[in-house]
């Protein structure tokens, strides 16, 4: 199973977000679960990259060509995958992926997995989508998507197929309960 990781090409103010990144990436090999991310060595990206790298996992990393030289391409991956633009790097990343979720980050992490949330609600991937919600980073994302719900500009059972969670048991059970009962 592949996992696009979105998350930030910073490390963020508080290690707990470091710590998760590592966490993630062992997790992942453990699972014998593969990543695919924005190849950048900066960062969380950078962090759950490395992690993942140093247990012998396989890390795919997807980057726009003008980015390669901003962001530092991880030197160490598994494959890098070089592509035009943004928007390129995130439909691949959503196509090569079966699970998409988003360690803590910034405006680009949170457009790249809503977008992952958007398309799999109409039906263009089949991508349950995760938010790893350290220290309830995403908390006040969580409230808004209830909003959502109460306001009927989202269903119940829309609102469901997206997890938010601090606990890898419960992203794991979340994972394999939906391709139970969604594909």
């Amino acid at each position: 199973m592949r996992f696009a990781v979105y998350c930030g090409a910073h490390l963020g103010a508080d290690p707990a977000y470091q710590k998760a990144a590592q966490e993630l990436g062992e997790w992942l090999v453990a699972h014998d679960y593969e990543l695919i991310y924005g190849g950048s060595k900066l960062g969380l990206m950078g962090v759950v990259a490395d992690s993942v790298l140093n247990k012998g996992g396989t890390a795919i990393g997807i980057m726009p060509k003008f980015l390669s030289d901003r962001e530092r391409v991880h030197p160490g991956l598994t494959q890098i995958l070089t592509v035009a633009d943004l928007d390129e790097r995130k439909k691949m990343m959503m196509q090569e992926a079966d699970v998409c979720l988003a360690l803590p980050g910034g405006v680009g992490t949170l457009e790249e997995i809503s977008e992952a949330y958007s398309w799999m609600r109409v039906g263009q991937t089949h991508n349950p989508c995760i938010f790893f919600d350290v220290k309830n980073y995403y908390y006040l994302l969580q409230a808004f998507f209830d909003q959502m719900v109460k306001q009927d500009f989202l269903s119940q059972k829309d609102r469901q197929l997206v997890l938010f969670s601090e606990s890898l048991f419960e992203i794991d059970t979340f994972i394999h309960n939906y391709y139970q009962n969604n594909i």
